[in-house]
């Protein structure tokens, strides 16, 4: 019976999905050419908070426990958690006022309306990751895009993301290209909680009346700090709350 529900309810939401995706893709285009860069995040912000809400459909639930205080004033390079990618939408929403800008894989910059129009106008580092070279290029220049608008960054060291829910170690060529090029950045980890529940199986069906969280955890600041010892304080602190019995 359960499975029947995840199927019905899983169509349900991806006709709901893809509709939003077409309606979005004009909305996006008219924005980010006729009013310009602002009206385009804020139509990208309230796509993905429509997004997420879909999420109510199959009986689903998101949090988001943010870190109160966090300036908006400075460049903020937010380290998280990979598995899924139900991660984004919410961080994309619930992370507005920051304007994160994502570094993405670059087969996502193209054939998929709203989403590859966004990566491509928003200023996110599309990197190849069989060419470490212009990673880290896309990734320098994201880093200066950032520095000179006050946005915030968002990277998954870990990668790929993983496919059994369990973290991998992460990676710190990623951060230690963005802690290079975005000035006077402030570190911020995110734990992210059973994104990879709602999808075990990759696209569908969707597990219903799945509970998913997001929670920022306390900035490191980057002064003094290595970028191995800002990487490995951010897994240390995302673990503590996404696998706690790991570190025991």
């Amino acid at each position: 019976m359960k499975k029947v529900i995840n199927i019905l309810l899983s169509s349900i939401y991806y006709l709901y999905f893809g509709l939003l995706l077409i309606v979005f893709h004009p909305i996006q285009v008219f924005c980010f050419h006729v009013l310009g860069r602002r009206a385009h995040q804020t139509s990208v912000a309230i796509l993905n908070l429509l997004i997420v809400a879909g999420w109510y459909l199959t009986g689903s639930s998101v949090s988001f426990a943010p870190y109160k205080g966090l300036s908006a004033h400075r460049p903020i390079i937010f380290i998280a958690n990979h598995s899924s990618m139900f991660d984004i939408p919410p961080m994309i929403w619930f992370l507005r006022k920051y304007v994160p800008i994502f570094v993405s894989k670059i087969e996502l910059g193209k054939g998929i309306p709203s989403i590859s129009y966004n990566l491509r106008r928003s200023g996110a580092a599309l990197i190849n990751r069989k060419d470490p070279k212009q990673a880290m290029t896309a990734i320098d220049t994201m880093g200066a895009f950032i520095t000179t608008h006050t946005f915030s960054a968002v990277i998954f060291p870990e990668g790929t993301r993983s496919k059994t829910g369990e973290m991998k170690s992460f990676a710190v060529g990623g951060v230690s290209a963005l802690l290079r090029s975005t000035k006077n950045a402030l570190v911020v980890p995110i734990a992210i909680e059973n994104t990879r529940k709602f999808n075990p199986k990759g696209v569908f069906p969707l597990v219903a009346f799945t509970k998913m969280k997001w929670t920022m955890l306390d900035p490191i600041e980057p002064t003094d700090l290595s970028a191995e010892e800002i990487v490995r304080k951010a897994e240390i602190a995302i673990r503590k709350v996404v696998e706690p019995n790991s570190l025991s």
